[in-house]
């Protein structure tokens, strides 16, 4: 059941994305608790999570074939570098009390352009990463349990962490949590 991790190049991405998707949907939690709480708007709600996906639905056709005549591994690299400059910009204005909605949103919508390629890099690279093509559909299959996983495992834990830590300690998590994945892809 766990064949793909007798590659190395994929077991090291699997143990740093699995704590980066889990700050990633930590993040995304504590993004709307923190507008509903200064809004108490559903709509705003509605709006940040908007922006953060119409990105991936837009620009995706773009993204993949940008991906495919560029190094996959390099656009995979820079778009995780660019993802930690987002949650660090995030945790920081929320660290020092300097946000508001607007600029909620607006940081919303860049880690939606990100995602748009990372998850096409991610996907790409699966190929790469695993030598023996036989073990690629367990390296699918594993990833795909990851990102799901983190999907339930990490909201669940940002409520653990809203009521007993705060919303900063959200932010600055999800910051921490792109270190283990670059040091993992370097």
């Amino acid at each position: 059941t766990f064949r793909a991790f007798k590659h190395r190049n994929f077991k090291l991405f699997f143990y740093g994305q699995s704590v980066s998707l889990l700050g990633t949907w930590i993040q995304k939690t504590a993004v709307v608790w923190l507008v509903y709480r200064l809004t108490g708007s559903a709509l705003l709600l509605g709006v940040v999570t908007f922006v953060s996906l119409i990105p991936t639905l837009l620009l995706s056709p773009y993204a993949g074939s940008y991906i495919d005549r560029h190094d996959g591994f390099k656009v995979m690299k820079n778009t995780q570098i660019a993802s930690l400059l987002q949650a660090g910009a995030l945790a920081f204005i929320v660290y020092f009390g300097v946000y508001n909605v607007a600029v909620i949103i607006f940081l919303s919508l860049v880690q939606g352009i990100i995602n748009a390629f990372d998850v096409i890099s991610r996907q790409s690279m699966m190929v790469e990463m695993v030598d023996d093509k036989a073990d690629l559909p367990n390296a699918i299959a594993m990833n795909s349990t990851m990102s799901n996983m983190a999907r339930v495992v990490g909201p669940a834990f940002a409520g653990v962490m809203l009521t007993t830590l705060g919303e900063d300690f959200c932010f600055v998590s999800n910051f921490l949590s792109y270190l283990p994945v670059l040091f993992c892809l370097y």
